[in-house]
């Protein structure tokens, strides 16, 4: 095997003074612009009858709610702390800077903004979402893109050629390799452990895949809840499979005494439930036609 790929790479994109930019940080920011962008252009086509305004506060709210919503999550069921944060360090849900978002608490944020959202401008929830829907992968390719830089979450170790050495990882090579003396070699060889670089696995499923399928299937006119339910279908399968070569979050661990189930796998398997649902919906559902743009001011 020659030399694996080494994942160190400056977490800093440049500095303003004392201020560091972060990649992380800035992935964030590109896929919200991306998004509002892309959302721009779908609006024009008469995806959704609602003037540019009125299509900014949704940006806004949704915005908002992948902070809130992906925080909270994240402080509730990812915490080294468990639940003691909430009466003896509350503080410590602002603490962002820390780390710690999660997926699934910023999908449901979204929905509740988008409920908000589509309540004030007297449209089908599902109308919205399915709008949507669309240009949310491009977020989460460049999140898991994000993932990488800053070189976590990463996976197993494997013998595949594109085994990466991250290390950051270090401590839990030593650990496996007390465990799994065969692969000492490797780790006197490489100085780590060569592991499965599943952050690239998610950016192509989560975000190239799901960003291609879901914009060639929204060009044409769909039943409503098509969109959303391939959304939730695709997410939630693509999660559960990356989940079985991308080691848990070490203050959680495996679930039920196995080496595969992960929270984020029992966190995904309701979204293929849903998906499958909304796809089934969408069977006797109606298929809008394209809009005209609204000129008044919503």
């Amino acid at each position: 095997m020659t030399q694996p790929y080494v994942v160190d790479i400056n977490a800093v994109a440049f500095s303003l003074g004392p201020i560091q930019v972060h990649w992380y940080g800035l992935m964030y920011l590109i896929g919200f612009f991306s998004a509002a962008l892309l959302g721009e252009y779908r609006r024009r086509q008469g995806r959704l009858p609602v003037t540019r305004d009125a299509l900014g506060d949704l940006f806004f709210y949704g915005m908002m709610g992948v902070i809130v919503g992906g925080r909270v999550w994240y402080m509730l069921f990812y915490y080294a702390g468990g639940l003691a944060w909430i009466w003896t360090t509350p503080l410590a849900l602002f603490k962002v800077w820390d780390g710690g978002m999660s997926f699934h608490g910023g999908l449901l944020g979204v929905l509740v903004a988008g409920w908000w959202w589509s309540r004030r401008q007297r449209l089908h929830f599902f109308d919205t979402i399915d709008f949507v829907a669309p240009l949310v992968p491009i977020g989460l390719g460049l999140g898991r893109l994000g993932n990488f830089i800053n070189g976590e979450l990463w996976g197993k170790p494997t013998d595949l050629p594109w085994g990466m050495i991250f290390p950051h990882a270090h401590a839990e090579d030593l650990a496996y390799v007390a465990s799994h003396p065969s692969w000492l070699p490797k780790l006197q060889q490489f100085g780590g452990l060569p592991r499965q670089p599943s952050e690239l696995y998610e950016l192509a499923l989560e975000g190239l895949v799901m960003f291609v399928v879901l914009w060639l299937v929204s060009m044409k006119p769909r039943p409503r809840y098509l969109v959303s339910g391939l959304f939730a279908l695709m997410y939630g399968c693509f999660r559960i499979a990356v989940e079985f070569v991308r080691l848990p979050d070490p203050q959680l661990g495996y679930y039920f005494g196995t080496h595969w189930v992960t929270m984020g796998q029992l966190q995904s398997l309701p979204l293929v439930v849903v998906g499958l649902w909304l796809l089934w919906l969408s069977r006797r559902s109606p298929t809008l036609p394209l809009a005209p743009m609204p000129t008044a001011k919503a």
